[in-house]
């Protein structure tokens, strides 16, 4: 069942942090037997500033092989991961300018009826994280989705601690994701995937 299920993960990610919570989710979709597109969004910051940051310039490189996301890839998933670093509580501006292409999908009503979650990580522990995964959620609330979050399903989540979805605190770019973050991404996707094919499935019937 879940492995007719497709799974778009779409993130934004400056140094990598995002990244890497990006791939966590991909990879834990993959095992649960969806099909899955990895894709970022478009870059939206000038090059000098880019250069400016080394931990940015290098991170640039190493994902330049990633694909940008397309509206296509919404219309095309059953399952939709966001994943965003927080802007002053609030998705980074490269993710909503994605987001603010897709009101042809909406108006056509191509964006209703899937499944859609979301992770998130900040620079300084308690900095947005909730209120950049509501904010998400808002959008999918107008797209007509779905919301799917990792609760307090797992007793891993008691230690990760936000059941609004995968969170992870980076010190200013200096931490990675560890094991407690990633599984919580992990668990986030694996949900989805599991709600999105049971959806898939009743839809169909």
């Amino acid at each position: 069942m879940a492995a007719q299920v497709k799974v778009a993960v779409i993130y934004y990610s400056a140094t990598g942090i995002t990244y890497q919570m990006a791939q966590a989710a991909a990879e834990a979709a993959g095992e649960a037997g969806a099909e899955v597109r990895l894709r970022k969004v478009r870059e939206l910051a000038p090059d000098e500033a880019i250069r400016s940051n080394s931990g940015w310039q290098a991170h640039r490189m190493e994902t330049q092989d990633v694909e940008e996301a397309q509206p296509d890839d919404l219309s095309w998933a059953d399952v939709v991961i966001f994943g965003s670093p927080t802007r002053y509580g609030l998705v980074a501006a490269q993710l909503k300018q994605f987001i603010d292409t897709t009101g042809p999908l909406w108006a056509q009503g191509a964006l209703a009826d899937k499944v859609y979650s979301a992770f998130t990580s900040t620079a300084t522990e308690h900095g947005g994280q909730e209120s950049t995964l509501l904010s998400l959620f808002h959008v999918f609330y107008h797209w007509g989705g779905i919301v799917v979050t990792p609760g307090y399903t797992e007793p891993s989540q008691f230690t990760a601690g936000n059941p609004y979805g995968a969170s992870h605190t980076s010190n200013n770019g200096e931490t990675a994701p560890d094991h407690i973050a990633l599984g919580a991404t992990a668990l986030t996707a694996k949900r989805a995937v599991r709600i999105g094919a049971a959806l898939k499935q009743g839809l169909a019937g």
